[in-house]
């Protein structure tokens, strides 16, 4: 009989810190996940996302959230991949923290983006979760560059990743909403400008992610 492995290969994919879990969101995840978001993510007079998600209701809110999710499994393949971790402490959902590639096994590059609920912020698990995903993606899937953005003002996201070893790269004008613009910081990071963690990630049932991921049979250890 078939396993959840055998049907979803990320089903089994686990990034292990010392303090956090970050497993690829499951729907059992859907409810934990919400109720973080609507804890409250940032100051309800900023706005970090350029698109503006959490100004909606919070059913609506609730709804796009589970429908955004969902859309990402549908269309994971070799050349346009989204995995969206659920961040867990404890048994707990605090947080978001998504990895995507576009043309990956050519361009080697990832973009990551990530919230944590309000209550946890401040405690450096913003950095420890990008930290995994940035060793998972040099370390197993062979990625050369990460890239990521943050709003001007942002000084949290942006102090993350300049603490990791990101480089400016730049700044573009997003549109946020009709008439909103915003200046977004771009920074670019090379895997051997990564400054690495004192502490060591432990990655399980990355293989099976692997191939769905990267297309191939034998994938990078």
């Amino acid at each position: 009989m078939s396993e959840w492995r055998d049907i979803w290969p990320l089903h089994d994919l686990r990034l292990r810190t010392p303090r956090l879990v970050l497993r690829p969101v499951r729907d059992e995840d859907l409810p934990g996940l919400v109720e973080a978001t609507l804890a409250g993510i940032h100051d309800p007079g900023s706005m970090p996302f350029q698109v503006p998600w959490t100004r909606e209701d919070p059913r609506t809110m609730a709804f796009n959230t589970a429908q955004n999710i969902w859309r990402h499994r549908t269309i994971v393949a070799p050349d346009d991949w989204t995995v969206s971790f659920g961040v867990l402490l404890g048994d707990r959902v605090i947080g978001r923290q998504d990895v995507r590639a576009v043309h990956f096994p050519d361009l080697k590059t990832v973009e990551t983006g990530s919230w944590l609920t309000r209550s946890e912020q401040g405690k450096g698990f913003g950095k420890e979760m990008r930290a995994a995903v940035l060793l998972w993606a040099f370390d197993h899937l062979g990625a050369e560059h990460a890239e990521t953005a943050a709003f001007e003002g942002n000084l949290a996201s942006q102090g993350v990743s300049e603490s990791l070893g990101y480089r400016r790269n730049g700044d573009r004008l997003k549109r946020i909403g009709p008439g909103e613009v915003a200046v977004s910081h771009e920074y670019r990071l090379k895997r051997d400008g990564l400054v690495r963690p004192s502490w060591t990630l432990v990655v399980e049932g990355h293989e099976a992610a692997a191939r769905m991921l990267l297309g191939c049979d034998d994938p990078p250890t």
